[in-house]
């Protein structure tokens, strides 16, 4: 089940690496339903803030009607952001299912962990490594083809 949702971040993905944008795709899942998916567009909104998970955990919020999001779900093709991190932190989020860690910035384990800080009043569990194969390939084809330009 886990991978059908990862495999519809990528689909998600492949719309922002069409857009010329950095190819990660985000969905947010409850009761075995998408209820709210997004892609970058951190260009075509010339606003850093859109990044997938924002998107799709703004989504989700409007979809039920409340920024409690504590039975949900999130797939995501690359690790998060602290940005990203932090919303899922304040949302309450159950569970979060990485594609490919992000040495850099990823703030769920690799450069930091805030998903699990004692002196926060919210954790959450992370996976790693769903469709890492894929994951890792649409980026590092993206930055590829943005170096041959």
């Amino acid at each position: 089940m886990e991978e059908k949702f990862m495999a519809l971040a990528l689909k998600e993905a492949e719309k922002a690496y069409k857009n010329n944008e950095v190819p990660i795709g985000c969905v947010v899942v409850k009761d075995g339903k998408v209820i709210g998916s997004g892609y970058n567009k951190k260009i075509e909104k010339n606003n850093s803030l859109y990044h997938a998970e924002v998107i799709a955990l703004s989504q989700a919020c409007e979809t039920l009607g409340s920024w409690w999001l504590e039975d949900c779900d999130v797939y995501v093709t690359l690790e998060p952001c602290p940005m990203c991190a932090g919303y899922m932190l304040n949302s309450r989020i159950r569970k979060l299912y990485v594609g490919t860690r992000d040495p850099r910035m990823g703030s769920c384990g690799s450069a930091l962990n805030l998903s699990n800080l004692p002196s926060f009043n919210h954790s959450f569990p992370v996976v790693f490594g769903l469709l890492e194969d894929q994951c890792s390939k649409i980026l590092s084809d993206f930055f590829k083809n943005l170096r041959k330009k």
